[in-house]
């Protein structure tokens, strides 16, 4: 598999799904579908924000903060400094330029636009050729549930950074959230799907819990391989190997592998070689750590190679 000839799904959280999209896109351009995690989305002084999708869109539009890791490059904070003279909330940062996006949804939400056509107008807007497909178009929370209580994702992840110990994990929708048909459309006809480093617990398990979304993965004859979140251990952003500990799994690629169950193949970093024997299924070995773009290309481009040999 060279790249560009084959129809590739990739699955994605924030940041570092993000990054991994970004070279992913600089190469297969159109050919890409990134199915993105909108468990974590939530309606906020009286706007939807979808953070995940926002990253991804950002990262590929050449708009992201790649100093912070999230939000607009150049952002101001007129905004949460206002809000915050006038005693509002201000555990959740919106950056000024930020704002447009989440008053552009918010707007066409209301008006009966799907998730799905807003984030395609959006895209297409900035240049993006990959297509950006939420994992659906109805709300689907992910709920932590700690020692003392159950909580909303971004009162966890933002307001309490993180720190609670994590009990559980679940998936909630009151309408009933399914898959979109243009998510189920893309891994149809998929030749290759990768499973971007994503936190496994918090952003790519709420993918997999959408109904259609897993017996789709169960059926597809396409190769998926996953880049592993860990670099010897550790995450290199946020909680997942602190989520993992607290539930009693251990810190490693194989663990990771067993999450899933899935998987044809495992990406995993030159850290992490030791344990290649242990994962259980076909490994490449390489550098996973993206501190510029063209590492991410990079890695993408090996992602694309590995898939190439495994269907082979």
């Amino acid at each position: 598999m060279s790249g560009g000839d084959r129809n590739v799904v990739a699955l994605c959280g924030g940041v570092g799904g993000a990054k991994l999209a970004y070279g992913l896109n600089r190469l297969l351009g159109a050919k890409l579908a990134i199915i993105v995690n909108t468990g974590d989305d939530f309606e906020h002084l009286g706007l939807t924000i979808s953070p995940d999708i926002d990253t991804v869109v950002y990262t590929l539009g050449e708009l992201a903060d790649e100093e912070r890791g999230w939000g607009r490059t150049g952002e101001s904070w007129n905004f949460m400094e206002a809000l915050g003279g006038l005693k509002g909330e201000t555990w959740f940062r919106l950056g000024d330029r930020d704002l447009a996006m989440h008053v552009l949804r918010s707007r066409a939400l209301g008006a009966g636009v799907t998730l799905t056509d807003f984030t395609g107008r959006i895209a297409s807007h900035l240049g993006i050729e990959a297509s950006i497909l939420p994992m659906t178009d109805d709300p689907f929370a992910t709920i932590v549930v700690t020692a003392d209580q159950k909580l909303a994702f971004q009162r966890y992840f933002v307001e309490l950074q993180a720190r609670p110990e994590v009990r559980k994990i679940e998936f909630q929708s009151a309408s009933g959230g399914t898959a979109t048909s243009a998510a189920l459309r893309a891994i149809g006809v998929a030749d290759a799907i990768i499973v971007c480093p994503s936190n496994p617990y918090l952003s790519i398990d709420p993918i997999l819990a959408v109904p259609g979304i897993r017996a789709a993965l169960d059926t597809t004859r396409a190769p998926i391989v996953a880049v592993s979140p860990l670099v010897g251990g550790r995450a290199i952003k946020g909680p997942t190997a602190k989520i993992m500990n607290e539930l009693g799994v251990a810190p490693s690629c194989a663990s990771i592998v067993r999450h899933y169950g899935f998987l044809d193949g495992l990406v995993m970093d030159r850290e992490d070689q030791a344990d290649a024997d242990a994962v259980g299924i076909p490994v490449h070995v390489t550098n996973t750590i993206m501190r510029s773009k063209d590492e991410r290309v990079q890695l993408a481009r090996e992602c694309l190679q590995f898939l190439g040999r495994l269907k082979s």
